[in-house]
């Protein structure tokens, strides 16, 4: 399982935006389906995003599309999660994985055995 480190996070208002970042020092993530999950206190991990390694197809869950969009960039070997109009319920530990599947993405979280630490995402008034 390639090793992923995420940044990014902090407490921003209802209604702001964020960018966190997907690196993983010493792996190329062109080859890599992305996925960005969260956990809030309490709860599972559930699938946010994701962009595929064939053709950057991407998908969303229903509860932040048109709202976070996930994007590659290949010069800086990364890959982000832009999240805007923040809601307080989007509030959790946002987590990257690395897939080397190809095909259409899904973020799946049975689909991995062990998580990096995180970026802790607060959105409060």
């Amino acid at each position: 399982q390639v090793q992923v480190v995420e940044s990014g996070g902090g407490l921003v208002q209802p209604g702001g935006s964020l960018r966190l970042s997907c690196a993983a020092p010493g792996f190329t993530l062109d080859y890599y389906a992305i996925s960005w999950f969260r956990q809030a206190p309490g709860r599972e991990h559930e699938g946010v995003a994701c962009i595929s390694s064939s053709d950057s197809s991407t998908y969303y869950t229903d509860s932040v599309k048109g709202r976070f969009a996930v994007v590659r960039d290949k010069e800086k070997n990364a890959v982000y999660l832009h999240m805007n109009s923040l809601k307080p319920e989007d509030t959790a530990i946002y987590y990257c994985q690395a897939d080397p599947s190809t095909g259409p993405c899904l973020p799946l979280a049975d689909t991995f055995r062990s998580w990096g630490k995180g970026t802790q995402v607060t959105v409060s008034s």
